[in-house]
Order: structure tokens, then sequence, then C-alpha cells
């Protein structure tokens, strides 16, 4: 694809060298053998008499390219460095960069105004579900030809640098028709976090098992220390993500992103609802109080403390809590989330961030030529310094410290797992997300039982099943 920042090709045609007549006649002079035939003119008269090609520098025609990036525990900084940097890279291209924390809050208003966004990186399974609303309602524009595409500045193709396996995925195809819209940003492997100087100062052993962690749960509890804790139940979808592929393996999985018939009231789900259940008699007992948007590091900041041994989490959390205070000889430490069942390995859920068009974008050519950009080497290397890692085959190579601890999960026996819920048509009332995440709190606090919450993500599968796009 031609970009549209390429400089235009000079308007003005070469004129051919014209000679002026001596005369005036309209007819052209009797040749005179005897009269000398004059000395060509000099180069320097040539040049002087012929048209001068132009000089001026070639055209660029000027855009601005409207960005809309979610800055969580990433930052903004990052943003505004990769702007500056596809700005020099694409001359007459200036970028207007709306990074936040609060993006819903400033762009659907907008949107409902009918200015959009060229481009929005904005994940999916966040509590305003914008991403999920705009993909209901046809609002995405398809992105396969942008993997078609060359990486700017490099001789490779999109889809060639992203790790295999994320583009096949509802996380990136969301109408399961093998059309990409949400470009994979950002991936990180999910599992659960802990205090590895608690486990050498108590030589306890990491454990493998569920069994082995109710042990250590039983163990930690004479101690004070409880089990688990979880910052909001929004963490319960990697988490649950993890169990449910852990429990009856990838067909099963992708049957409850489906909401096939009956898939929640199946003897593998029955394991992971319960599972949860039990876990729940091991939270720390303020955990659901501060499981907000206000008090979230509250329980972040459990483990770090030493009252709650695990917590479910990306590789964010450690950029998340840099700054706040922690016991005497912390160190991070990372696990797979424990198989389900016995003799299996463990499991990480591959959370990524999407990146997508909006159908009624203006500038959309540019936009993907944007998207392209994101998987160059260079604006990787500027996302990693503020650990944020694309989906680059090889990136994993060059990383150091917590990032390779978290990052080699992988290459430790972990089974990865990918992809969430098929779109669906909007059903009002009706979110699989309220139904299987958010209800664990009250799962927790003991005002819903394990049966009710199961029947209840039954029937709101249900629901969504009969408004699956045909």
């Amino acid at each position: 694809m031609k970009r549209k920042l390429m400089a235009l090709l000079l308007t003005g045609a070469m004129t051919a060298t014209m000679f002026a007549g001596c005369g005036n006649s309209d007819e052209p002079a009797p040749a005179d053998d005897n009269k000398e035939t004059p000395a060509p003119a000099s180069t320097e008269d040539n040049q002087a008499e012929e048209p001068a090609e132009s000089e001026e520098p070639a055209e660029v025609e000027e855009q601005t390219l409207k960005v809309a990036a979610f800055a969580g525990g990433y930052g903004e900084d990052m943003w505004n460095e990769v702007a500056a940097a596809f700005e020099a890279s694409h001359p007459g291209v200036t970028v207007e960069m709306t990074a936040s924390s609060q993006l819903e809050d400033i762009i659907r208003p907008q949107m409902q105004a009918g200015d959009y966004p060229d481009v929005v990186h904005l994940a999916t399974g966040r509590e305003a579900a914008l991403t999920e609303t705009l993909t209901r309602e046809k609002g995405l524009l398809p992105l396969t030809d942008v993997l078609e595409m060359t990486v700017p500045g490099e001789d490779v193709k999109v889809k060639d640098k992203i790790i295999p396996g994320f583009l096949d995925t509802l996380g990136t195809n969301p109408y399961n028709d093998g059309v990409t819209y949400y470009a994979p940003m950002f991936y990180s492997p999910c599992g659960l976090f802990y205090n590895a100087g608690l486990f050498a100062e108590k030589g306890w052993d990491v454990p493998t098992t569920w069994d082995d962690m109710w042990a250590l749960g039983d163990k930690a509890k004479e101690e004070g220390i409880a089990l688990f804790t979880y910052p909001t139940t929004g963490y319960f979808d990697a988490f649950t993500f993890a169990l449910l592929s852990s429990a009856g393996g990838s067909d099963f999985y992708n049957k409850c992103m489906t909401y096939e018939d009956g898939i929640w009231e199946s003897e593998e789900a029955t394991k992971v609802f319960e599972l949860v259940g039990k876990l729940a008699s091991y939270t720390e007992s303020s955990t659901v109080a501060n499981a907000n948007g206000d008090g979230f590091t509250k329980n972040q900041q459990l483990i770090l403390d030493n009252k709650a041994i695990f917590c479910p989490n990306g590789t964010w959390l450690p950029g998340e809590m840099a700054d706040a205070g922690r016991a005497d000889g912390f160190e991070w430490g990372f696990m797979a989330v424990p198989a389900v069942n016995a003799g299996e390995k463990g499991v990480s859920f591959t959370f990524f961030e999407q990146m997508w068009i909006p159908a009624e974008a203006q500038n959309q050519d540019m936009a993907k030529e944007w998207v392209a950009y994101m998987y160059s080497d260079e604006a990787a290397a500027i996302f990693a310094k503020a650990n944020a890692i694309q989906p680059i085959a090889g990136m994993s190579d060059s990383l150091e410290g917590d990032n390779k601890l978290f990052y080699s999960v992988y290459d430790n026996g972990a089974t990865a797992v990918m992809g969430g819920f098929a779109t669906t048509d909007p059903v009002e009332g009706v979110s699989m997300a309220d139904s299987l995440f958010a209800t664990v709190d009250s799962v927790v606090s003991g005002d819903t039982t394990v049966a009710d919450w199961q029947a209840s993500v039954e029937e709101t599968s249900d629901k969504l099943r009969e408004a699956m796009p045909e």
C-alpha cells in the first residue's frame, strides 16, 4: 500500500530545449555555402538559454493523525515518545496524541458527537467495555490487510514479526470469522505473583498443585498470612481462563468462549467453580472492600507486606507498584496457575492488549500505517523501556531482570492460553463479565453460593449464544 504521506511528484513537466530563430521570416533563410558555420554556443550559454529545472523541494502532504491510547501501568511517556518517532519517520504527519488512564471518559462523548480518533489502543475486558461496544455494533475497520503491509522502515511484513498464535484467537478475530479487527499489542503472561523472599525466609516450597496450595494456605494461616488476594474481580478473567483450559483442554475452552449449550454445567466447569469457591475461604479479609478502582493497589500491597501470599496479575504489576513500600527481603516471584487436574502442567493465560481503527475514522490509511509501525524494532524498543513488551518474535531474548523471569514462564513448562469470549449482538442487561467475574466478590463475602453463581453463568451463556451473529 502506498503511503499517503509520500512526497508528491513535481508537477512541472520538463521543458524541451529550444533555440531561438535568427530572422523574422516565416521561411527559413537559404543556405549560404560561402558563409562560415557559426561555432556552437558554449555549454554555459546553453544553460543560460535553457529553462532551468525546478529546484524546489518535493511537497509533503500535511496530515494529522488522531491517536487515543490507554495509559495504565505503562504510563503516558512512552506514547509521546513513540508518537515523536513516528512523526520523524513520516514527514508531514502530526500525531495528535490522547493518552490517559481514563481514556473511555474522554473519547466516548467525542465519538457520540461524531468525532472519532483515527486509531485507538484500548483492550477488551475493561469495565467500561467501550471496545466491546464498538465490536458488537460492527464499528471496527478490518485490519487483515495491515498484516500484509511491510513494517515501516523495515523489509518484513507485519504478520511475519508477530509471534505465532496471536493472530488465531478471539482476542484478534472477535467474530470468529478469520478476519482480524484487533491488532495484538503488549502481551503479558498472567499468573500468580508472590514474594519469593518470604518463601526463602520460611523455607516453604512453591506449590505446583492445588493440593499443595491448600496445604500452604493452612500453614500460612497459622502465622496470620492469607493465601490469596486479588486487585479487583476483573483480574479473574485471566485466572479463570487458565483454570478452564486446564480443566478441560483447548476444545472445552473454546466451547466456553462460544457459549455452547450446557457447557457451564459440565463436570469440567464445575471443577473450576468449586475451586474458586474454596479459594474464597483462603482470601484475605479486606480484599472485597478494596476490590475497586480506588482501592485495588491496597490489595496488591498485601503481598508486598506479607499479609497475603498470592495475587493474580500481569507483568505490569511490578511497574505499577514500583514506588510502594515492601517487606525486608522482598523479591518478586511469579508462577503459572497450578493445573486443575493432577499430573498436568501449570497454565498461564497470555493477556494482550488491543489496538483498533474505528470504522468512522477519517484518516484510515495513515491509521493503518501507524498500526504497522507498532511492530517496528524502533517502536518496540521505546515500549520495552516502559516494560510494555510487544508480541514480536525474539523480543524475550533481549529482556533482563524481572521481565526475564515473567516472560520465561512458558520456557519453564507452562501451557499458554489466549483469547476471550466471542462477540455477540448486544443483549440488554446481560454481561458475561458481570456474571462470571464480578460475582466473585459476593462469593468471597458469602452472599452468593457457588451453585447459584454457576447457574447464573449458564443462564447468561444461553442468552449470549442466541445473540451470536449468524
